[in-house]
């Protein structure tokens, strides 16, 4: 039952990249990290402070900052590289495509303030394709967490992961409802059975996801959420298993639903079993300044918005 997940807290998912990469370093000496003049927005204090001949400011030069990180790979480092998700893609697409992706350079693209849970800095920042452009580099690792405690974990867990990860999270405190102990690099984390429709969400619309599903249990629904925090690879296992269960499925995810997790659920579906699929994500548009609060509700991903979806594809079945 979706009422028995339990709020530990509130923190924000870039806090756990930096407690993360802290933890991680420890472990590993050989871990280092690359920013573009944004050490305290990505939560590298105490990063830094540990171990300071491990940091490298690269200024506003992300470009190089990603040819330094594959440069880097070659000497044995396990480089991580921080700025915000707009800047760790959209700016510096061909050189993760040439010099990281292209030849399986073991760089771990760590990317903060994605979606528009970026809020008041707007439409130039809050990019919602960036998942879409990581997911098609061949042999590129994709991961979006749900919480504090999910991002901590994957940071962690990417370290000992070889090859290239585009590793993202957000800025905005959150809800904290899984342990770190869940999270396994390409495996669904599911959070209730269900027999009516199945919920499918990653970042921080698994929270939302979560919400909605109490809404409809309260309705007397059936409803599966799963937590799809690794897009690529896929857990096709899962998603097979819970569609064939109920027949129909929500996707939601703070991105464009062109590109995204919604179509890599589709695709998935059209392979193995054919189901009524709506999406809860961006409709092909670029968001604008706003709190999170006010852009998750107008841009339709809120929790009655997956309530909606929801019902809405229960009845295409």
């Amino acid at each position: 039952m979706l009422k028995n997940i339990e709020v530990t807290g509130n923190k924000d998912t870039r806090s756990g990249f930096g407690d993360g990469i802290l933890a991680a370093a420890k472990k590993n000496d050989q871990i280092v990290a690359l920013t573009a003049d944004l050490a305290g927005s990505l939560k590298l204090g105490g990063f830094m402070k540990a171990f300071p001949e491990r940091y490298i400011q690269c200024g506003i030069a992300e470009a190089n900052m990603m040819g330094v990180a594959a440069g880097l790979t070659i000497g044995g480092k396990i480089p991580y590289t921080t700025t915000f998700a707009n800047f760790s893609t959209g700016r510096v697409y061909d050189q993760i495509r040439q010099s990281i992706a292209y030849s399986g350079k073991n760089v771990k693209i760590c990317a903060s303030h994605a979606g528009l849970t970026l809020g008041e800095d707007g439409a130039t920042h809050q990019i919602l394709e960036d998942i879409g452009l990581m997911k098609m580099l061949p042999g590129m690792t994709v991961i979006v967490p749900a919480d504090y405690n999910q991002t901590k974990a994957a940071t962690e867990a990417i370290a000992d992961y070889e090859g290239p990860v585009y590793l993202r999270f957000g800025r905005p405190v959150w809800p904290i409802f899984t342990k770190e102990t869940d999270f396994v690099i390409g495996k669904a984390q599911q959070f209730s059975e269900g027999t009516d429709v199945s919920i499918f969400a990653c970042g921080h619309l698994v929270w939302k996801a979560i919400e909605a599903g109490r809404i409809l249990e309260e309705k007397g629904i059936s409803v599966e959420v799963i937590n799809i925090h690794t897009i690529k690879p896929l857990d096709e296992a899962a998603i097979i298993a819970s569609i064939k269960k109920t027949k129909c499925a929500v996707t939601a995810e703070e991105h464009n639903i062109i590109g995204g997790l919604g179509d890599s659920i589709a695709q998935v579906a059209a392979k193995h079993l054919p189901i009524p699929i709506e999406y809860v994500g961006t409709k092909d548009t670029f968001g604008e300044s706003g709190t999170p609060t006010e852009l998750l509700k107008k841009y339709g991903l809120d929790a009655e918005d997956i309530v909606m979806a929801a019902e809405k594809v229960i009845k295409r079945k």
